[in-house]
């Protein structure tokens, strides 16, 4: 396994190699857990090269203490990642991909960033985008893999391959989940089993939607507000019925796999989300 701490010694690399093989990419803020390593593996059955990057990027950050508290578990990541043989990993510092100074970019992704994670987080997906162009423009991967469970990180990314004109391919990998069904998560370390058991109300509400769906969207949404509010740890932020599409909410259905229902809560104090596509 490689690893690259400049994007000077990764070009180098890559224009080495591009001309016989594939590329493909996943971006990681670190802390990896199973769900990380399996877009990793993903990318390995399809793309001759890999590459991942551990990079815990400042500017999607909205909270200082946020930023200051993620976990950064370097050493253990590059040990996981040995074990999957992953060919190649980038692990920058801030003044390589950014100089000082600088800000996010300012994106226009419409309705795709206006809900959600979008008013509950301003600013993230500005900082989220600035750092994915700048990877894909350091990288030019043929496939780039995310998990849907950032769905709407996911719609966004898509939505900025087209505005820069990159012709990266970008690969939805389904949630990967714990046992009891909450999805994988960094945070997920900072939860004791008997909150992690706690917390799969958020996948048993999912469940809830695909077997009552026709109840309609504003019956499912009222009976899943009430049952968290039976749970006096949690605080449900959001729970949203939009179209795939564009992200607008919806009060009714659309066609078959052009819904999301989409989750944020916190347990205990710490952010969990989570959705499906119907």
């Amino acid at each position: 396994m490689k690893i690259f701490e400049t994007k000077l010694e990764l070009l180098s690399y890559i224009s080495s190699i591009r001309e016989r093989n594939t590329i493909g990419f996943t971006p990681t803020m670190g802390s990896l857990h199973n769900g990380h390593l399996h877009l990793i593996e993903k990318s390995k059955k399809t793309c001759d090269i890999t590459i991942c990057s551990i990079f815990v990027n400042p500017t999607q950050f909205n909270n200082d203490d946020d930023l200051a508290n993620y976990p950064r578990t370097l050493e253990t990541d590059l040990q996981k990642l040995r074990k999957i043989n992953c060919d190649v990993v980038y692990t920058p510092i801030i003044s390589d991909l950014y100089e000082k100074g600088e800000k996010a970019k300012e994106f226009d992704f419409g309705t795709l960033a206006n809900t959600m994670e979008g008013k509950f987080r301003p600013g993230h997906f500005n900082g989220m985008a600035t750092i994915v162009e700048k990877f894909f423009r350091i990288i030019n991967p043929n496939k780039a893999f995310f998990g849907q469970k950032d769905l709407q990180q996911l719609q966004i990314v898509k939505a900025l391959v087209k505005q820069i004109g990159s012709g990266t391919e970008i690969v939805c990998i389904p949630t990967i989940r714990e046992e009891g069904g909450l999805a994988k998560s960094s945070r997920n370390k900072l939860l004791s089993e008997k909150l992690k058991k706690e917390a799969s109300l958020i996948y048993q509400s999912l469940q809830y939607c695909i077997k009552e769906q026709s109840r309609g969207v504003d019956s499912l949404k009222k009976n899943i507000e009430k049952q968290f509010d039976k749970h006096s740890n949690f605080e449900l932020e959001y729970i949203d019925f939009v179209a795939l599409e564009d992200m607008v909410t919806i009060t009714d259905w659309k066609g078959k796999n052009k819904n999301a229902i989409c989750i944020a809560a916190y347990i205990d104090g710490v952010r969990l989300i989570d959705n499906i596509i119907l």
